[in-house]
């Protein structure tokens, strides 16, 4: 007769304490994959409303993201959080995956905007300090008013030494920007917005 006892264990063993052993994922496993869901609401929280609410995720789990970007209060935010991460939880491996894909997107495209945006500034300095460098911007563009933007400089440099607020510097980067944006639109054929300062070459002379 069959012990009721065994269920494919060992003598002395029941097969819930084999999978606790050898199945089941380690309570230090569990915490970092648990932290790793946490981590990944706090993103996406923080994230711009319009770029969360394309990234496919269950509906629930999307209302308790979007209902913490407008909460103010301290404790209310804390709170929220942790729901959101009992939510993330509930999430499968596939779900986490997609939701992570976005993520990963969206550090590729700020790596771009950011490494544009340093060119810019570099650009920038270099006409602050070097006069050569506005003979080779117009070379460049000679549409661009030089009268202006020889103010302008002057202008920068005048707040800087004074450490007045940086209006002037802030003026002529704007103008760069624009002109990287034009000099896109022209190369592609593209009537895209004029904020794609994206894959700017990092050529400041």
């Amino acid at each position: 007769m069959v012990n009721p006892n065994r269920s494919g264990g060992g003598v002395g063993f029941s097969s819930s304490e084999f999978e606790d052993e050898y199945e089941r994922p380690s309570k230090s496993e569990m915490k970092r994959q648990s932290d790793a869901l946490q981590k990944m609401g706090q993103v996406l929280v923080e994230a711009p409303r319009d770029r969360v609410k394309k990234v496919p995720m269950p509906e629930d789990v999307l209302d308790a993201i979007l209902e913490c970007q407008g909460i103010t209060n301290h404790e209310g935010r804390r709170r929220q959080m942790q729901f959101i991460g009992k939510k993330m939880r509930t999430l499968d491996a596939e779900e986490v995956s997609v939701i992570q894909k976005a993520i990963d997107s969206w550090k590729g495209a700020s790596k771009a905007e950011t490494a544009a945006m340093h060119a810019l500034e570099r650009r920038r300095e270099k006409l602050l300090s070097d006069d050569n460098a506005l003979t080779a911007l117009l070379s460049e563009a000679p549409h661009l008013d030089v009268q202006h933007l020889r103010t302008l400089i002057r202008n920068a440099r005048k707040e800087q030494a004074e450490n007045k607020p940086p209006k002037a510097y802030r003026e002529i980067f704007q103008i760069l920007k624009q002109l990287e944006a034009d000099k896109r639109k022209a190369a592609k054929g593209d009537d895209g917005d004029d904020d794609a300062t994206d894959d700017i070459d990092a050529d400041d002379e």
